[in-house]
């Protein structure tokens, strides 16, 4: 992988870090953007964070709001367990994918007409669910929402990166981490109470409600906001160069990467917890749920003192670091506890060194996301497409790891989280080299 562009670049530490981007007149439902756009994203900042913000929601509630209803599914279809799982693994599997197409498309197209459209296939999906038939058909209309809904993830990044650079951008990431961080929170239990006046069925027509209502707002409430002389032209074959560029670059690819393995750390955690809290050490599920909103809330916390207070004052790579540090020991600690290197120990230190872990991820997510969205703003959709999907492609294969040898030992999710800790340190620290000066990447 090589680097782009002079030697002289400025430095990541340099007021000049971020790759300005030229030419860009873009707009917000009616105001145009003029030369400053930083200053009219801020007037209409509300509106904004309103919009990508919902966008941002959307995919942790189609998954997590579904997640009490399995049960009710597997009798009401009579499938067996494994068979209804697949609806989760579809919905997952079509996010990731999604993204892949979506993206590129809104750097041709711009990104209004794509979120548009993917947004209206995400409800009509999202309808069809509520009235499946067989497990059969939901399992495919899962794998069709999740391919739409993929638009909302990607584009919302786009846009953000349309709008915003350098620590604005940080800081507008650490504001969507704390929507994205409450979302998983509410939604299993928006699905709870839903299950106790309607049947698993509800669960799809209030998220077909979500969904159309998010539609409107988004044709309403926000406009283009990637101009035409931005915009890529060519088909599939200029999309897979844009991608192979991307990934051609060192320090985008570390970023990338270094994301991906903090994410599958998260997801090793959201997979393997329950069976480790409830199972292992006897707690009830109010109990689980209360430590899995704490820790919720601490991610959100820490999101928030990276956006507000961190910022502008330490250098993102800074941040980044300490983040990957701090995950790194949290991850030795449970990998010790759950071998037995400490003797026996209860739920409270478990639980102490898992709020450490997932706390430390509001200064890795979003900072990982500008970083490398800040050296792509001539393709921003396809460098936030490989942002989403690397992520969630490393954290569908180390959610299953967690698991592997049965649900009475901590051991394999502990060495999961610190096998991608490692390789997320490895990554940012032999590819993205935070201490050497860095040229701007350039457009192929």
């Amino acid at each position: 992988m090589s680097e782009r562009g002079p030697s002289t670049a400025p430095s990541e530490e340099s007021p000049h870090d971020s790759v300005p981007v030229a030419g860009a007149v873009p707009t917000v439902g009616a105001a145009p953007l003029n030369a400053a756009p930083l200053k009219a994203a801020r007037r209409t900042g509300l509106l904004v964070t309103f919009i990508l913000g919902g966008l941002t929601a959307l995919p942790p509630l189609s998954m997590d709001m579904y997640l009490p209803a399995l049960p009710q599914v597997t009798d009401a279809l009579h499938s067996p367990a494994a068979t209804v799982q697949l609806t989760l693994t579809a919905c997952l599997a079509g996010m990731a994918l999604g993204q892949l197409v979506i993206g590129p498309m809104s750097d041709k197209w711009g990104r209004r007409r794509p979120l548009l459209i993917g947004m209206v296939v995400y409800v009509l999906a999202t309808a069809i669910c509520a009235l499946a038939p067989t497990t059969e058909l939901l399992i495919a209309f899962r794998l069709l929402q999740g391919l739409a809904g993929a638009a909302a993830i990607v584009i919302a990044r786009a846009v953000v990166r349309d709008l915003y650079d350098g620590v604005e951008m940080a800081r507008f990431f650490s504001t969507l981490m704390l929507i994205s961080g409450v979302a998983p929170i509410i939604a299993p239990l928006i699905g709870g109470q839903i299950l106790r006046v309607a049947d698993w069925r509800g669960v799809f027509v209030v998220l077909t409600a979500v969904g159309a209502a998010l539609t409107l707002v988004v044709w309403r409430g926000l406009g283009e906001t990637l101009p035409p002389e931005r915009r890529h032209t060519g088909g599939v074959g200029a999309a897979l160069r844009t991608m192979r560029g991307l990934l051609g670059d060192r320090v985008f690819a570390g970023y990338t990467l270094a994301g991906g393995f903090a994410f599958a750390v998260l997801f090793s955690y959201i997979s393997a917890s329950p069976f480790v809290v409830q199972e292992i050490y006897g707690a009830s599920p109010q109990a689980f749920s209360l430590l899995f909103g704490v820790n919720s809330v601490g991610l959100i916390i820490v999101g928030q003192i990276n956006g507000k207070l961190l910022v502008g004052r330490v250098s993102l790579d800074k941040a980044l670091g300490a983040g990957l540090a701090i995950i790194t020991v949290a991850s030795v600690a449970l990998l010790l506890m759950a071998t037995g290197a400490f003797g026996e120990v209860g739920l409270i230190p478990m639980a102490a060194a898992l709020f450490v872990l997932m706390s430390a991820m509001g200064l890795l997510l979003p900072n990982t996301n500008a970083q490398a969205l800040m050296r792509t703003p001539h393709a921003a959709g396809s460098a936030s497409a490989l942002l989403g999907t690397s992520s969630f492609l490393v954290g569908a294969i180390a959610s299953p790891l967690v698991g592997i040898a049965g649900e009475d030992t901590a051991v394999p999710m502990a060495v999961v989280q610190l096998s991608c800790s490692l390789l997320a340190v490895a990554c940012f620290l032999g590819l993205c080299r935070p201490w050497r000066t860095r040229a701007p990447m350039t457009a192929a």
